[in-house]
């Protein structure tokens, strides 16, 4: 039976392809699990534009990335922290942290997760932090982390 792909399969082929498998195995399996639909004429066109419009949202989503990364690789993030001697801070600056500082600094919205650091800032001083926007589109924010000046009483 030729059945048309909506899900990658492994040993199969990935969407879109049609391919011919045993009829028990599209009846009992792929067609119920919702991994593949029956080679018709109708089916592969309902692929066809499915897969355009994909592409079209790929793109848009591509194109909104590479202007937010423009946006993000003029900004530089101030944060200020206490911090002992030997320029340690008490604490650290996590991507919840740099992400808040961006929001204030640009009003640039962003998810924690699309920035890519390995451990948290500990220290004093400038870093370059990546941020992978998109699949295709990454770009470098500078954060600054200062010393918090120490409040005195009156």
């Amino acid at each position: 039976m030729e059945v048309i792909l909506k899900r990658s399969v492994e040993g199969l082929g990935s969407p879109g392809d049609v391919i011919n498998v045993a009829d028990g195995y599209a009846r009992n399996y792929l067609l119920p699990m919702e991994l593949a639909v029956h080679a018709t004429e109708r089916n592969q066109r309902h692929l066809e534009h499915q897969k355009r419009v994909i592409d079209q949202q790929e793109t848009r989503d591509r194109e909104l990335a590479q202007e937010l990364a423009a946006q993000i690789a003029e900004v530089t993030c101030h944060l200020t922290r206490r911090a002992g001697e030997n320029d340690r801070l008490f604490g650290s600056v996590t991507p919840t942290d740099i992400v808040e500082s961006l929001r204030l600094a640009a009003n640039i919205d962003l998810d924690r997760r699309v920035i890519e650091l390995r451990e948290p800032i500990r220290e004093l001083g400038a870093f370059t932090v990546t941020l992978k926007l998109h699949a295709d589109v990454t770009t470098e924010l500078r954060v600054v982390v200062e010393r918090e000046e120490a409040v005195t009483p009156s």
